[in-house]
């Protein structure tokens, strides 16, 4: 894969080497440049994305696996659902995964499931890939898990139009023209009368 292809895929990137985090693990604070941000904003067909940070802590965990806690914050351009006016809406996500190598993941997201059941809290691993963790992919990720697909501005309400009824307009005036025509251009021919009476 090319770097335009994996930008395009991932607009903010901040690749950590799980080898070089050390034991007592790191802390990195991140923020997206102007094309991050626009390739974000395609991404998530959004108007714009003014600005997005995210700050993360890695912590070494048994096994190789790595616990990633963070949070996002980003302030986003979008357009009012209702009155189609430009508006800018906050984003706050929380971070809080485990990271393991992929061969665990299978076994892991076992326990998990069966852990689980009846727990919702409990997730799976993910895989670390290629010995890196991507810290902007993750902001990334949960920038758009915050994005409202109904933004509304301030006390905009939608109110539909509600237009008077007109008698001339239900399913039975097109019948009743027709039948008010059939009579004015088909009338029955009056009966002779009898010659001589």
């Amino acid at each position: 894969m090319n770097k335009a292809t994996t930008d395009k895929v991932d607009p903010w990137r901040a690749p950590v080497m799980v080898a070089q985090i050390p034991d007592t693990g790191l802390h990195r604070d991140i923020e997206a440049d102007a094309p991050a941000r626009k390739a974000m904003a395609e991404l998530a067909g959004l108007r714009e994305v003014l600005s997005a940070r995210a700050w993360f802590d890695v912590s070494p965990k048994s096994n190789g696996r790595f616990q990633v806690v963070g949070h996002v914050s980003a302030r986003i351009g979008q357009t009012c659902v209702v009155t189609l006016d430009p508006i800018e809406n906050e984003i706050d996500e929380p971070i809080d995964l485990m990271f393991a190598p992929p061969e665990q993941i299978p076994a892991l997201s076992a326990l998990a499931d069966d852990a689980g059941e009846g727990d919702d809290d409990i997730d799976p691993p993910e895989p670390i890939e290629g010995g890196v963790i991507d810290l902007g992919r993750l902001a990334t990720d949960a920038l758009l898990l915050g994005v409202d697909p109904y933004p509304r501005k301030p006390g905009a309400v939608f109110e539909p139009q509600v237009a008077a009824a007109d008698p001339e307009d239900h399913p039975f005036a097109a019948l009743k023209a027709l039948k008010g025509k059939a009579k004015t251009t088909h009338k029955m021919p009056e009966a002779k009368k009898p010659k001589g009476k």
